[in-house]
């Protein structure tokens, strides 16, 4: 039987809603692929039947926040890959928000094949950048963005191609981070001295901090 040509590729992208570097990742598949499925969401957003149920060639998690089920993750019969905003050092949740509450000097994006456990599957790729101290989650968070498409647009031209995908030596560090441990994170408690609020609050705050204090029963957000 012929090979399959890869832009006859039926095509599933997942991507995070609102987001212009992964609308411009979508359109990418939209012009170079001829069957695409294309979602895009936040993490509070299920995901269709119409996704839920796809079968297909190659599936891609473009920084999207979903787990996606082991029996989807089966029905791509070429691969399913994940562009993720983290280095092989912070898999999972809150990747950025942890690696600036650690002070790295360096950091990265990784694109890796997806298993049922997040973060876990063989490295394909990985860009790495140096972190200044001034530098802020956001400022990361944008950075990892760029490269993640610049490395997106490099696997699909290796994809189109024909080649098979390159094979990174690097392994993931560490057990992914959680949901959990990130709503850790944020939380500020009296006993805590001031060097550890400023890291806890730096490492929280996107565009608006998100750590927060309890008193009794309520629940009190930081302001900038």
């Amino acid at each position: 039987m012929k090979a399959k040509h890869p832009q006859e590729f039926h095509v599933l992208f997942l991507g995070k809603k609102e987001n212009p570097f992964a609308e411009r990742a979508a359109d990418f598949i939209r012009r170079h692929f001829r069957h695409p499925l294309i979602f895009t969401g936040d993490r509070y957003d299920k995901l269709p039947d119409e996704v839920l149920n796809w079968e297909g060639d190659l599936l891609i998690s473009f920084i999207g926040s979903w787990i996606i089920p082991g029996k989807l993750l089966q029905r791509a019969s070429y691969a399913a890959i994940n562009f993720h905003p983290g280095s092989p050092e912070y898999p999972g949740t809150g990747c950025t928000n942890f690696a600036i509450y650690n002070g790295e000097k360096e950091y990265g994006v990784t694109c890796h094949y997806m298993k049922a456990t997040v973060d876990t599957g063989n490295i394909i790729a990985v860009t790495r950048f140096p972190v200044a101290k001034e530098d802020t989650v956001y400022s990361v968070t944008q950075q990892c963005y760029h490269l993640i498409e610049t490395m997106f647009y490099e696997i699909m031209d290796c994809i189109l191609q024909g080649n098979p995908l390159p094979a990174s030596a690097e392994q993931w560090k560490r057990k992914p981070y959680t949901r959990k441990e990130l709503n850790e994170l944020c939380y500020i408690s009296p006993d805590m001295t001031e060097e550890e609020v400023e890291r806890r609050v730096k490492a929280t705050t996107y565009r608006w901090p998100w750590a927060y204090t309890k008193i009794g029963n309520r629940i009190f957000i930081l302001q900038s």
